[in-house]
């Protein structure tokens, strides 16, 4: 008899409760993970429009899961591997599927390999973020670029010849080729050390006179992605690949302003250590003055 309350209250720590701030986001991440599963079913059955509308709806929630966990003080391991797991199908697999069944298998085997590629690259991409989150040793302000074009961003910009036939433009051979080369300059992209923008600090706190504006361009943009889609990611996507290079320059404009404090601080305690040396030598010299000689 005295065993069955131990057992009971085993079970009651085994399966304790959870709580909700923590289960949201999961919720999420598990809501965008059937929209990139759901993507890659549409484009089984060619119907590419539903296929890329699932990529971005995937690319929506997986923007809103992490601030939803940041503000709900959800954060979790278990959210932040799902979370990565999560991307891999979405970003990753789905978007080079999609390719792959839109036009790259009329190239065969080359077809197959770029679609590879690109999710290969993909999950790299994940895996050195999952890395480079867990560096004590990086600078604060670093926090404003990713390593590398982020998976989501990579997802939507790679399916931009799509966007390119659904506006009107011919889809012949040379379109094809045109977009295996696509396909592979975003994956190596992917994998690259060139500094993007992240966004992760736009946005945190809104003054109350600009909140208004806001709603209406955030109301404004959706309901422009809805009427006129193909034309929104077409532009989003070309101005997202020119503003590359600016992230690049501030990133170094950032590198040289750290190093420059750095030296100044260096610059700063040296004269303190070479006054400090001078004064212990200048010691030294005195205890040996005032140190009798033992030639008596």
């Amino acid at each position: 008899m005295a065993i069955l309350p131990k057992t009971f209250s085993e079970r009651r720590r085994r399966f304790r409760r959870i709580p909700v701030r923590t289960l949201a986001p999961n919720m999420v991440t598990l809501l965008a993970l059937c929209a990139g599963l759901t993507a890659i079913r549409m484009a089984f059955e060619d119907r590419y429009v539903l296929a890329v509308a699932a990529i971005v709806f995937a690319a929506v929630l997986d923007g809103l899961d992490g601030r939803l966990a940041r503000f709900l003080k959800g954060t979790s391991r278990f959210g932040a591997e799902l979370d990565s797991l999560s991307d891999f199908v979405n970003f990753g697999v789905a978007p080079a599927l999609i390719l792959y069944f839109w036009d790259l298998h009329n190239l065969k085997s080359a077809g197959w390999i770029a679609a590879m590629v690109f999710a290969i690259c993909g999950s790299l991409r994940l895996a050195r973020f999952n890395v480079m989150i867990d560096d004590p040793d990086r600078p604060a302000w670093t926090a404003n670029f990713f390593v590398g074009i982020p998976a989501p961003a990579g997802a939507i910009t790679v399916l931009l010849p799509i966007y390119a036939v659904f506006l009107g433009v011919p889809h012949s051979a040379f379109l094809t080729w045109l977009t295996l080369v696509y396909t592979l300059v975003i994956a190596s992209l992917m994998v690259s050390r060139l500094p993007v923008f992240s966004g992760k600090r736009v946005g945190t706190r809104v003054p109350p006179e600009m909140v208004p504006p806001l709603i209406i361009v955030v109301v404004l943009f959706i309901a422009l992605l809805i009427a006129y889609p193909w034309i929104v990611l077409t532009a989003g996507t070309l101005a997202y690949l020119a503003c590359l290079p600016l992230g690049y320059l501030s990133y170094r404009n950032y590198e040289r302003r750290s190093a420059e404090a750095q030296a100044e601080i260096a610059a700063a305690q040296t004269p303190g250590v070479v006054v400090n040396m001078v004064r212990a030598d200048h010691n030294g010299h005195r205890d040996d003055a005032d140190r009798p000689s033992r030639r008596n």
